[in-house]
């Protein structure tokens, strides 16, 4: 698979736990197109809670991993994303599930480990009710993948250390 072009809009963050405080940083915006290696750069840190990691692609989905020990939880926040994004397609075949056919897909739907936060407090309804509101042909205005990002972040009390972390990844 040929290696695509990151977006402007492409930002990878990490969020560790370390002594009862959360502290987030930016990973090379390469592994936005590999979910081998964004995989292998969060294995490489240790964190109480696990290692976080949270990729934005394109202002259109994000894909969340949860490192637990040798437990790896994968979420891609529309299964959409698979038929256009080198990253969401490796998410797919990670996951054991098939690409779908363009004409199935009518609306945002989220795969893979809804729970991989339930333990942190966000439960599997407010996820996927997070990752509903990215859908570009709602009647309302869809929330870009930071603000989707935010609110998990602001559930699981590391607001403040993903904001400093996007700030570095994106901008202010």
């Amino acid at each position: 698979m040929a290696m695509p072009e990151a977006s402007e809009t492409d930002f990878a963050i990490i969020v560790l736990r370390e002594d009862d405080r959360w502290d987030a940083d930016m990973l090379p915006v390469a592994v936005t197109g590999d979910l081998a290696g964004f995989i292998r750069a969060l294995r490489q840190q240790h964190s109480i809670a696990g290692t976080i990691g949270l990729a934005g692609i394109d202002d259109y989905f994000f894909v969340a991993v949860r490192v637990i020990g040798s437990q790896v939880s994968v979420l891609l926040s529309d299964i959409g994303a698979a038929l256009d994004y080198p990253l969401a397609e490796q998410v797919l075949e990670y996951l054991d599930i098939p690409v779908p056919d363009e004409e199935d897909i009518d609306q945002v739907l989220p795969v893979g480990d809804l729970s991989i936060f339930a333990d942190l407090g966000l439960d599997e309804m407010e996820l996927a009710a997070i990752c509903s509101r990215l859908d570009l042909d709602a009647d309302e205005p869809p929330d870009s993948v930071e603000d989707a990002m935010e609110s998990i972040a602001a559930r699981l009390g590391f607001g403040p250390a993903m904001e400093r972390a996007l700030d570095l990844a994106i901008g202010p």
